[in-house]
């Protein structure tokens, strides 16, 4: 996702890092619609295979537009222009394929994200680096657990540590938090615990790109069709899962 930068000088290994991320994302979303929407055996058991490593480049990409906010002249409007695209991505899946309706994927997580960023700027601009950046990779750290159901809590010495359920029919309206009801289905599930540490964790890395700091060798360009990637990453995120299923179902209606 581009951004107005108040540097005169491309960090193009973002780009390249970024680009990589959604050349990933691209791939594992395919194999993800062969597989299950058109019950491909082989691409199946491919998915299971790549499945481990989807949130390592998805902590990438939420990483750098973390770095990226600290370049943008608005990241409120920017925020608000990502929501109604994924409102938008919301409505046209349940549509199409309301079984695999995406309620808080990776673009509603970034669009929170930004708008969250944008009102706390200006306060978070007060919070000295170190203290910052580790205290998001602690939260980070801690609320991981939410992708399986408890969040584990650091216990005082002699203490159990504490442990809080993450699915309950409680949880109705819970899942941008990552408290959801056991019967929640996303296609794409990025909620706000543990990412929104992730994206934060990136704001701080970002004063460093905002001042020109970065090491002299991410503002070498090596890979350019990575970097073109990551300077389009939004539109091809955006598009690549509706073209993906597009040809697919042109494929299927070919050979009857």
């Amino acid at each position: 996702m581009e951004t107005a930068s108040s540097s005169p000088r491309r960090i193009h290994l973002m780009d390249e890092v970024r680009g990589f991320a959604v050349f990933c994302m691209v791939f594992y979303h395919a194999f993800y619609l062969i597989a299950f929407l058109f019950g491909t055996d082989w691409m199946a058991q491919v998915f299971r295979f790549f499945m481990p490593a989807e949130p390592y480049f998805a902590a990438a990409f939420i990483l750098i537009s973390g770095i990226s906010s600290q370049l943008s002249r608005s990241n409120l409007l920017r925020g608000a222009k990502l929501l109604g695209i994924a409102l938008i991505v919301t409505l046209a899946t349940r549509i199409v394929v309301p079984e695999e309706t995406i309620w808080f994927g990776v673009l509603h997580l970034l669009a929170v994200c930004m708008l969250l960023f944008g009102a706390l700027q200006k306060p978070l601009a007060k919070i000295p680096f170190w203290p910052g950046f580790l205290l998001c990779a602690v939260l980070f750290f801690f609320s991981c657990g939410l992708a399986f159901g408890a969040v584990p809590y650091l216990g005082l010495p002699g203490v159990p540590a504490l442990q809080l359920n993450a699915m309950s029919p409680d949880y109705r309206f819970g899942f941008p938090f990552g408290f959801r009801a056991p019967d929640f289905a996303s296609a794409d599930y990025f909620p706000l615990l543990p990412w929104l540490f992730m994206f934060l964790a990136g704001t701080f890395l970002g004063r460093f790109a905002k001042a020109g700091k970065f090491p002299e060798f991410m503002y070498k360009s090596r890979i350019p069709f990575f970097s073109w990637i990551g300077r389009h990453a939004l539109i091809i995120y955006v598009l690549h899962q509706p073209v993906i299923y597009g040809i697919m179902l042109l494929i299927t209606a070919l050979r009857g």
